[in-house]
């Protein structure tokens, strides 16, 4: 920020020292053209005609004293200065979203937004809990708007140390700092094959180790935690997956066998679809872990879902 702010004052630029809202108003069109690919691609998002955010382009560059993009045969384009320009918006508006958070932290009522990012598609049991922690949390603070949503693993650590979300739910296999984690379930995982797999009709004592070796198998797609590792050094790993759905549709096409949690498979054991081999030897014990930012701005918001998290997930514990 202080090169750009350098640079354009170098220029004895005439945006005024104290931004008004029409320079907002400005910036926020530009880093919409600029996401957008140019100047007709943004007319649905802003509402607007082509020729008019020409016109505010052309009042922004007027005010900054800076070429920030080109426009022609050629496309739309970002010059040097327009894309320090973009890159100094996104910090611009990322530090208004934050202030805008603490300030409606600091009430006695929550508002704003409640994200919570999954990193595997939900079977039907994790489904009904999920469903327990919405209704509380609507009971609690009905006026939170809240985002539930399925996110790469990468994505939702990357997600939580920025606090674009309030909480993860990750498996356990590997703790970054700045993030804390808690435990919040636990469930066996079992070696799989379909009712097409030559497995399937096999006893577990006829299913030797130099077998395994040489069927393909499937990666989980992630470093799973030590347990896990060992088992997989048993495989002959040719495929990757690394949500249960589509690790679960390989395994289903016969070619592959793979790992998969209890509660996730029990209706395709049912109908004799997918079968557990060496049940007693292939297995080890798949943790789910609430993650959350440690020392987050909105530590309210925090602190509500987890005692919610915990009301829901605990009382489950004592009921078994």
């Amino acid at each position: 920020m202080k090169n750009i702010s350098n640079k354009i004052n170098s220029k004895r630029s005439i945006i005024p020292k104290a931004v008004t809202e029409y320079d907002l108003r400005l910036l926020r069109i530009f880093r919409t053209v600029v996401e957008n690919g140019g100047f007709s691609a943004s007319e649905a998002e802003l509402g607007v005609t082509r020729s008019t955010i020409s016109v505010h382009m052309s009042n922004l560059e007027s005010r900054m004293k800076l070429k920030l993009c080109s426009r022609g045969r050629g496309g739309f384009a970002l010059t040097e200065d327009g894309q320090a320009v973009y890159h100094a918006c996104i910090e611009l508006f990322d530090s208004l979203n934050d202030f805008s958070r603490l300030v409606n932290n600091l009430g006695e009522e929550l508002s704003g937004e409640l994200i919570i990012l999954c990193a595997d598609q939900l079977d039907t049991r994790m489904q009904l809990k999920l469903a327990e922690v919405v209704k509380k949390i609507h009971q609690a603070q009905p006026q939170l708007h809240l985002v539930l949503d399925n996110e790469a693993l990468k994505h939702i650590e990357k997600c939580l140390l920025k606090e674009k979300a309030h909480i993860g739910l990750l498996p356990s296999y590997q703790q970054i700092e700045g993030l804390d984690y808690q435990t919040i379930y636990n469930e066996p995982i079992y070696l799989c094959c379909s009712h097409t797999h030559p497995f399937f009709q096999l006893k577990d004592d006829e299913i030797s180790a130099e077998m395994l070796t040489q069927t393909p198998a499937i990666h989980p797609g992630i470093d799973i935690d030590a347990e896990g590792r060992e088992q997989l050094k048993r495989l002959n790993l040719c495929a990757k997956a690394y949500q249960f759905d589509t690790r679960k549709t390989l395994i289903l096409s016969g070619c592959y066998i793979g790992y998969l949690p209890l509660s996730y498979i029990q209706q395709e054991l049912e109908s004799k679809q997918l079968k557990i081999i060496l049940r007693d030897s292939a297995c080890y014990q798949f943790n789910l872990s609430m993650v959350s930012k440690h020392n987050p701005r909105e530590t309210s918001k925090i602190e509500l879902l987890k005692a919610i998290f915990d009301e829901v997930f605990n009382q489950e514990k004592a009921e078994t």
